[in-house]
């Protein structure tokens, strides 16, 4: 592995997710995607739901971050804070599936009692886990 690495590590209030020596990653912020190499400048930016690829060993990891976050970066070491995110291993394609049918069901219906706004939510989630999955 090359000496121009960083640290990456990921966070959520249940446990820590990853901490890895990285070349690169990418992150959902909210202005963007974002790309994070070697020396990169101190930053503080807010992450969107969304996935997060990190290059280990010339291979790109992938990571499902299924909740908004931050992402704190100075001295070649990047900590994300997120209330959830899972590796693309951990994901239950079916389990994923399932959720978004459910919430498309949801949606169609128009049912007045149904909370659009957190079926919306859990598509997007159910979405994310998907293509992680899937590019993992």
């Amino acid at each position: 592995m090359s000496d121009k690495t960083l640290t990456l590590e990921i966070v959520t209030p249940q446990r820590k997710i990853l901490s890895e020596k990285v070349t690169a990653f990418v992150v959902p912020a909210v202005q963007g995607s974002m790309g994070v190499l070697y020396n990169h400048a101190p930053i503080i930016a807010e992450l969107d739901m969304g996935e997060i690829k990190y290059k280990v060993d010339g291979k790109y990891e992938i990571i499902s971050l299924c909740s908004p976050g931050f992402l704190e970066l100075s001295d070649n070491k990047a900590t994300i804070i997120a209330h959830t995110a899972e590796l693309a291993c951990d994901i239950d394609l079916e389990r994923a599936k399932a959720a978004r049918e459910r919430a498309l069901r949801r949606l169609k219906g128009k049912d007045k009692e149904i909370d659009m706004l957190r079926a919306e939510l859990a598509l997007k989630r159910a979405i994310i886990r998907i293509k992680a999955k899937e590019h993992q």
